[in-house]
């Protein structure tokens, strides 16, 4: 395959988009072949390099996402909940992969996924990084390890233009402690604390969400008992780890049996 792959970045325009596209165009391991942003938006119809403030690329923006997902072999999508449910469908359509990035999505945005994934490969995961994934994995096994008696708080700081919280990342590691614990992390979620709210109940996994500046991503899960604490932390520097990994699950889903996989699989985690 020349080049490597064909990649569609969706929400072209976006601090994670624009990552996207300059990482794959300063690669031969793929090929930037689409840039997809909604319709009426002032990037449609301009080249996508010009329109990041730079020299032509040969791509065009544009709003027909069925159209440019036919070019592809994989799309990338870093968007809105709404959004990736639809262009999910469209993936499904076209029969590319689909590595979906995107956080804040209900149980209804899930299951519209996974029908998606009947008939197309879909990489979904709250966070793309190598690290964070091995955290994921470690967080459940001190889980496993440690009674009640240690308090589990996740505890996560991101830019102040993030719109979800918990974090998509956050999710993944109290669920996984909560796996670890053998129990449902929706029966035990304790987040949004405010007022007075009584003691911490026993056995619940809290959530702390902080918001300021341009932090990329922190996340510490901490598991705190009388005595002693123990802090596991991953700290994101750059988004180029977010746009690594979604890449490396575009070319890892190539020839992949229709399906919904995550990082893990990714990884072989």
């Amino acid at each position: 395959m020349a080049n490597g792959p064909g990649i569609v970045v969706t929400g072209a325009s976006g601090r994670m988009g624009q990552m996207l596209i300059e990482t794959i165009v300063a690669s031969d391991a793929y090929h930037l072949v689409g840039a997809l942003e909604r319709d009426g938006h002032d990037w449609v119809g301009q080249d996508v390099g010009i329109a990041m403030g730079g020299q032509p690329m040969g791509v065009t923006v544009t709003s027909d996402a069925l159209e440019t997902f036919r070019k592809a072999n994989a799309v990338i999508d870093f968007t809105a909940p709404a959004a990736t449910v639809a262009f999910s469908k469209i993936a499904a359509q076209a029969g590319v992969v689909h590595v979906i990035g995107t956080t804040g999505m209900t149980d209804d945005d899930l299951k519209a996924v996974n029908v998606s994934a009947q008939d197309t490969v879909i990489v979904r995961a709250g966070n793309m990084s190598l690290g964070v994934n091995l955290l994921v994995q470690l967080t459940k096994k001190v889980a496993a390890a440690l009674d009640e008696d240690f308090d589990i708080e996740v505890i996560e700081a991101h830019h102040h233009h993030k719109v979800d919280a918990p974090s998509g990342t956050a999710l993944m590691l109290g669920e996984a402690a909560a796996e670890g614990r053998g129990v449902l992390l929706s029966d035990v979620k304790d987040s949004g604390r405010d007022g007075i709210t009584g003691a911490r109940k026993r056995g619940d996994i809290g959530f702390t969400a902080i918001r300021g500046g341009d932090i990329v991503g922190e996340h510490d899960v901490l598991f705190a008992a009388a005595g002693e604490r123990i802090v596991l932390r991953h700290m994101a520097t750059d988004r180029k780890v977010f746009a690594r990994g979604a890449l490396k699950a575009a070319l890892w889903g190539q020839g992949k049996a229709a399906g919904e996989y995550d990082m893990l699989d990714v990884l072989g985690l």
